[in-house]
């Protein structure tokens, strides 16, 4: 394996890196653990993150080694070798893009981390592969699951301002607060709309005229080739993961009839359940299932969700305003927090916090006799009491 080469790869990339603005997960990150994974949805930042990260690197350039495991160059090379050599060469910190694209890379992880004296971090588009090998590097990987950008960090890149990130905790007890000093620097209903619609992965900013078509060939990716390939899925299945999107598109969540939906697409309960827990991994669905309920995946959903809001904008034809709000909800609180899907009310948060998703008109009827129930009420700028904007959970993370 000719390292030089791989080095020179490096720094043309690493020139063309000009994103200056960091996720919220970069400054989570301890990037002095030895082992460091990444894994996130497919266009979410990673690679943008490991190339800042080696770029604020006070050593010198030929100690830093950044390739993608997808590369052409490698298909007969093992990633340990890669390493071994690099850490006789003096590297000190090792990069590797999209991972899960190695056969066994597992194996090779553990090794660099038992037996060489090198940093290494890792990122990985296909959650379902690392979550399958986690178990095997547990004790050496730290790994960090991201997500697209919040309504916040949507603002950030847009206008060039700088917002504060609220936890749950502070956004219950003093909204009304921080919503008004938000509404000091903007306006967030002029913003809102284009965030749900377009907002979520960060290469809306690099070209917006051509994002639906980023968007599509993102799912199209873990559609046609993650999946297949992790689970062995026959390539004429294909077709009925995508007829089983748009038919959850067309559908309410608390709709969800497995008997009707296995019908439909011409498959059985037990391929439908699997299917369904694929996509959850895969970043494309989100389910909610009841506090108690078992984590099979041959459990029912009590909700079944796309991913994100652009998802929903893009892959279906009629939106439903009602689902368009709680995914909203979901897909900010889901980030730091356990959702459940409660006897009454929309969702359980952390086993704690009941809540109710609606306009502005909503009220407590659902949930009044509930201790710590709150009501995320879309439409308006500033809450009162236990009625919280929506768009204020955007502010989470």
């Amino acid at each position: 394996m000719n390292i030089e080469t791989l080095f020179e790869k490096y720094l043309k990339i690493s020139k063309l890196q000009k994103y200056n603005y960091k996720r919220y997960f970069y400054h989570k990150i301890d990037f002095s653990e030895k082992m460091v994974g990444i894994i996130g949805a497919r266009g979410t930042g990673k690679t943008t993150s490991i190339l800042q990260y080696l770029n604020s690197l006070d050593i010198p350039l030929e100690k830093k080694l950044y390739f993608s495991a997808d590369s052409i160059a490698l298909s007969n090379v093992r990633l340990y070798d890669i390493a071994d050599i690099f850490s006789k060469s003096g590297g000190a910190v090792l990069a590797i893009d999209e991972i899960h694209k190695y056969k066994n890379y597992e194996i090779d992880l553990k090794e660099i981390y038992d037996f060489l004296d090198i940093k290494v971090i890792f990122s990985g588009s296909s959650a379902m592969q690392i979550e399958h090998k986690k178990a095997d590097l547990s004790r050496r990987a730290v790994l960090y699951r991201v997500q697209g950008l919040s309504f916040r960090e949507f603002l950030e890149l847009k206008l060039g301002l700088s917002f504060e990130s609220f936890p749950l905790d502070e956004i219950l007890e003093d909204h009304v607060t921080i919503a008004n000093d938000i509404l000091k620097k903007i306006k967030p209903f002029e913003h809102l709309e284009e965030y749900i619609k377009s907002g979520y992965y960060p290469y809306y900013f690099a070209n917006q005229n051509t994002y639906g078509l980023k968007l599509e060939e993102t799912i199209n990716t873990v559609i046609e080739s993650d999946l297949p390939i992790i689970f062995n899925i026959e390539p004429q299945h294909i077709q009925k993961l995508k007829q089983l999107i748009s038919l959850i598109c067309s559908s309410k969540p608390y709709e969800l009839n497995i008997t009707e939906l296995s019908s439909r697409i011409g498959i059985n309960r037990t391929t439908l359940y699997q299917y369904i827990e694929y996509l959850c991994l895969g970043n494309i669905f989100y389910a909610i299932k009841s506090k108690g309920k078992s984590n099979n995946i041959f459990t029912k959903p009590n909700k079944l969700y796309l991913n994100n809001t652009n998802l929903n904008n893009y892959y279906c034809d009629n939106l439903d305003v009602g689902t368009m709000r709680e995914m909203f909800f979901a897909m900010h609180v889901s980030v730091n927090h356990r959702l459940y899907y409660p006897p009454k009310g929309d969702f359980l948060i952390d086993d704690k916090y009941i809540f109710e998703i609606g306009g502005k008109n909503k009220s407590f009827n659902q949930i009044k006799d509930l201790a710590n129930s709150f009501v995320a009420s879309d439409d308006i700028e500033i809450g009162f009491g236990n009625k919280i904007p929506l768009w204020l959970f955007g502010f989470l993370y």
